[in-house]
């Protein structure tokens, strides 16, 4: 017997500081010449060999049913040419096979700023409006080789997110 699959509306709050500190840090523009602190991205990238890089995305729906976590480096994004986007997130837990449902959230990202995924965040996207967004991606050079564990919520629960 087929279950019919349940879609389950995600609220994106604006990103700030504060709002997306579980997650890992929202990284906004600074002035030249100051001295390197907290409000700068702590980055993990010692498993391995930095990667920074661009990725061209089209046609992102704001719809997902699997989420992915990193286990071994931070991972920063950001879109080039100021264009807003969606991300959801939920923090690093022990069970690396699975994300706790209720703490899955959603945040839309201006294009001045960009934001760091701590270690083992849970999330789904880049999601955007846009027809196509560039985005600046920076992890390991391996790191959706070996480093890349991704839960289908369609399979586990018969779930889907859709960001609103």
């Amino acid at each position: 017997m087929n279950k019919t699959k349940t879609v389950k509306q995600l609220s994106a709050q604006t990103i700030t500081s504060d709002n997306f500190q579980p997650y890992g840090q929202v990284i906004f523009p600074s002035k030249d010449g100051k001295l390197f602190d907290a409000d700068d991205a702590q980055l993990v990238l010692d498993n391995g060999i930095p990667r920074f890089y661009i990725m061209q995305l089209q046609g992102r729906s704001n719809k997902f049913h699997n989420i992915t976590r990193h286990a071994k480096c931070t991972q920063c994004l950001g879109s080039l040419a100021g264009k807003d986007w969606l991300m959801a997130v939920c923090p690093a837990n022990n069970n690396i096979h699975e994300p706790d449902l209720q703490n899955i959230a959603a945040f839309r990202i201006p294009g001045n700023c960009f934001i760091k995924l701590n270690v083992g965040t849970w999330h789904a996207g880049p999601y955007f409006e846009h027809d196509v967004v560039d985005f600046y991606n920076l992890e390991l050079s391996n790191t959706n080789e070996v480093d890349h564990f991704t839960h289908s919520l369609l399979k586990s629960h018969n779930l889907e997110f859709e960001i609103v």
